[in-house]
This record gives structure tokens, C-alpha cells and sequence, in this order.
């Protein structure tokens, strides 16, 4: 049976969804060519800080680390913007033009519809993959809807090119394992903390607070690599309807480094397609919500970091360089870093930070927030939680419960973290399904779709003090930079 499309179709699918815009329509995009300089000195950044103790055994992985980031339609829009993409998905996964098209169709619709303004809402990650899942199933079938998820999911969580790419020379392959501490130079991000952290030599020598994705488009994980520095990068508003509505931006028209509709900021920092490190947030945007799929900095905050990642690498740049580049905003400049620096990009919701046990929010949904993984992070540095006093372990839980929740307040059962876990539809390998507009709630005459999420409902983090974990865990911040 040939599957055909129709518009209530799709648009009944995908309403709920309440992803504001794809990486490549606000401002996460692949970088432009443009001017390339190439520096190279060794330098070395101050005020370093000795980490804090860290077993020199370590646990296997555990669903706490190795949650992949579920396939969303509009990542596979992102996918799409990408000229190689539609011919990966004919070479490695025997796709034809129909199917490809109707891909493309579906994912490009699911972005159309949706909005972004000050009112907040938002809906479930889980329930906008559930009907993702659907739809993708019955265009491709379920073994072919799989091989698109594992391969989507590859590319989306750093692909070939940067997957453990500084794993095999390091010896610090921490995303596969619960709160190392690097030993050697990368960059740390974990998510659900809003911190972003520079280590040199094994030692944390700065610490920036930060804006992520939206729980509708969240921030992947899995280890990246950041080669070039882009100052004054420009922005082309994408064909999208919100574009044109917006009266401010036109479609295909390049808007200016330094324009205030520019949601890059002076600064953008690839670290492998489609996300970015880049400025342009308010103050006000850090510690929550700012992106879409990218780490978000303010305009200081991302001439500091450009600054601190250069001497990371052994690169020449001086404070006097980057005021130079701004205030040539027509220009955009691209700095090549002398050596690539690791990106690791963590969702870790329980953490033990200098001496405290810190439980996160689950905001991107993916179920971590257990006690497996409690006991599992515990056990790292050889407390057991039974061991506790029977007053600290129930308010320990207590407030496991209160964190395992999603951004809107919702509880999270941690039964789905990806596309690839299980078949959220009746479709058969023909690619027919019996599951027509599976967990619609809603009418589907909201052609506007919902809000992203903006803010969190209720408290993001608890901090409880354990006293055998005294003098143990991950660093606290170290210069914190937070504006």
C-alpha cells in the first residue's frame, strides 16, 4: 500500500510540537567561509585550580550517561539543510526519491507550524517523539525508520568525524562514564547544570554559566571538537513562514554582523554540524532556556570564552584582537585554532560537586534521575546510600522524586530516552500504520502549533551535604563567569 500525505495529516501530527525554529532558522547553523587566519603560541591560562579528588576506578556506563538525544523532525529539517544528507540517506540506507520526499515534507511542516513568543507553554519531548516515531514509521517502515534514527542520531550526537575522537589519544573518555574529572585540555558541558567548564591539563581554570536548548530542541551529548572561531559571523534568515510574518527579516536577505536581529552575537564556535557555542543572549537568558540545540553565552561572555579557548589550543589571540574584529562588524573573520579542543557535552542530572550531592532537573525528559543512578554516582566514591542515616536517605529521595520531573512540572518515568528504544506505533515493515494521530489530545486547528518552552516550573537543583563525600567530586566553578 502506498502511503500518501495530506495536510490535516501532517498537521494533525505535528501541532503539538512546540520546537520555536530549526538550528539553521535562530541562529545554530554550519558556519560560513569567509576570512581564515592562522595563529599558533603557546600560552597558558591563569588562576588555575587543582580538581578535586576522583576514584581511579570508575563504573561501567549507565542509562544516566549514555541517553542518546530522541530524533525530532525538525533536527531531521536541520539534516535536510545539509546537501549531503539526502544523498547519505539513497547510499546507506536504500531510500528513494519518494520516501526522501516525503521526509523532507513532513519534517519542513512540522517547523511551519511553529511559534515563538513571551507566553511560555510548551508541551512534552516524549510525546512530540512518540508522534515523530509515527510518522517516520509509516513513510519508511520500521526497519528502515530505524536505520534513519541510528543514523540521524549519529550525526546529531557528533558523527564519525568527532565521536571520541579525543578518546583513543587522551585516555578521557568521560562521557561514556559519571562525573570524571577531564585530565587533560577540553571543554565541559552539562546540560541540566547550565555550566560550562574549561579544563587545562586536568585543572578547571574557568567556569561560564550558560543558556541551552529548549526542551523541545535539546542540547546532544557526546564528545565534539571546536577548530575555528568566527567573528562577526552573518545570518540568512531561512524560508520558513515565520520569516516573512515577522516584518523584520526577509527570507535569503543576509542580516548583518553586529544587527540587532543577529541572534549569533559578535562570536559563533562550531563544534560539529549543527551546533554552536555562540553569543548574542541577555543576561536574564542564562541558567535556563536560550537555544536551540547550541550553548548560549552573552556578547562579554563569548569574547572571554574565545579568548580562553585560543590559549587552550596554544593560539595567539590577544584581548586587543577581538575589540579590533568588533568594531570591524562588517567583516567576518575566521581564527583556525592551532590544535582542536575537545567539546564533551554531558547530561548528568546527579552530580557530586565538591563535597555536596547536587540532583538537576530532568528537563530534556530522558529518565535519569533514579535511584539506580543515585546509588550508581554514590557508589563512585564509595558511599553507599543504605549507609546513610535513615532521616538523610529519605529526604535524599524526597528530593530525587521533586527533581524528577520535566520543565513544566510533569513527572518523568524515564521509559523512553530515544527513537531507537521501541516502536511507539502498530506500523508494519510496509511502512502501513493502524496508529492514526497516536496521543493527539488536541484539536488540530491551532495551525499556529504551541510555544516553546521557556522557563522552568519550580526549583532546578537541591544540594544536600553528605559528610563522607567530604573533599570529593567534580570542581566547584572556578572564576565564574555569569553575565
Amino acid at each position: 500500500m502506498k502511503f500518501q500525505f495530506n495536510k490535516l495529516q501532517v498537521n494533525n501530527l505535528f501541532f503539538i510540537f512546540p520546537l520555536a525554529l530549526a538550528l539553521f532558522s535562530f541562529g545554530c547553523e554550519v558556519p560560513q567561509t569567509t576570512t581564515n587566519i592562522n595563529t599558533n603560541a603557546n600560552t597558558s591560562l591563569a588562576n588555575a585550580a587543582t580538581p578535586m579528588t576522583t576514584p581511579a576506578t570508575l563504573p561501567v556506563e549507565t542509562n544516566q550517561s549514555t541517553a542518546k538525544l530522541p530524533v525530532t523532525l525538525p533536527v531531521l529539517d536541520a539534516m535536510f539543510t545539509d546537501e549531503n544528507f539526502a544523498g547519505e540517506l539513497k547510499t546507506k540506507l536504500q531510500l528513494t526519491d519518494d520516501q526522501i520526499d516525503k521526509l523532507k515534507m513532513a519534517a519542513h511542516q512540522a517547523v511551519a507550524n511553529l511559534r515563538e513568543d513571551d507566553n511560555g507553554g510548551g508541551g512534552s519531548t516524549r510525546a512530540a517523539l512518540d508522534r515523530a516515531n509515527t510518522q517516520i514509521r509509516e513513510i519508511l517502515g520500521d526497519e528502515k525508520a530505524g536505520q534513519l534514527f541510528a543514523l540521524v542520531g549519529q550525526r546529531w550526537n557528533g558523527g564519525e568525524d568527532n565521536a571520541n575522537n579525543f578518546a583513543d589519544n587522551s585516555g578521557n573518555n568521560s562521557s561514556a562514564k559519571l562525573n570524571v574529572v577531564p585530565s587533560d585540555t577540553r571543554v565541559v558541558v552539562n546540560a541540566p547544570a547550565y555550566r560550562m567548564d574549561l579544563f587545562q591539563d586536568g585543572k578547571l581554570v574557568k567556569t561560564y554559566k550558560i543558556g541551552i536548548g529548549y526542551p523541545e530542541f535539546p542540547l546532544p551529548s557526546g564528545t565534539r571538537k571546536a577548530s575555528t572561531i568566527i567573528f562577526n559571523p552573518t545570518w540568512t534568515p531561512p524560508d520558513e513562514p515565520w520569516v516573512e510574518s515577522s516584518n523584520k527579516v526577509k527570507v535569503g536577505e543576509t542580516v548583518k554582523a553586529g544587527d540587532k536581529l543577529n541572534p549569533l552575537g559578535p562570536i559563533k564556535i562550531p563544534i560539529g554540524s549543527p551546533s554552536l557555542i555562540h553569543g548574542g543572549k541577555s543576561a536574564a537568558k542564562l541558567g535556563g532556556f536560550a537555544s536551540h540545540g547550541c550553548v548560549g553565552l552573552t556578547n562579554k561572555q563569548v569574547q572571554d570564552f574565545a579568548l580562553n579557548i585560543a590559549k587552550l589550543s596554544g593560539t595567539e589571540l590577544m584581548p586587543e584582537d577581538v575589540k579590533n574584529y568588533e568594531k570591524q562588524k562588517t567583516e567576518t573573520k575566521n581564527v583556525s585554532l592551532g590544535k582542536a579542543v575537545p567539546v564533551e557535552l554531558r547530561y548528568e542530572t546527579i552530580v557530586v560537586e565538591n563535597g555536596k550531592l547536587k540532583i538537576f532537573r530532568d528537563v530534556y525528559e530522558k529518565g535519569t534521575n533514579t535511584e539506580e543512578n543515585l546509588r550508581a554516582v554514590l557508589d563512585i566514591y564509595g558511599v553507599s546510600l543504605d549507609s546513610l542515616n535513615a532521616p538523610q536517605r529519605q529526604k535524599i529521595l524526597a528530593g530525587l522524586r521533586q527533581m524528577a520531573l520535566d520543565a513544566t512540572g510533569q513527572p518523568v518515568d524515564g521509559s523512553n530516552t530515544g527513537n531507537n528504544n521501541s516502536s511507539n506505533s502498530n506500523s508494519n515493515s510496509n511502512g502501513n500504520s493502524n496508529q492514526k494521530n497516536a496521543g493527539n489530545s488536541k484539536t488540530n486547528e491551532n495551525s499556529k502549533g504551541e510555544a516553546v518552552t521557556r522557563n522552568v516550573k519550580g526549583k532546578k537543583e537541591l544540594s544536600f551535604d553528605i559528610a563522607e563525600l567530604k573533599g570529593k567530586g567534580y570542581p566547584a566553578p572556578v572564576n565564574f563567569s555569569q553575565q
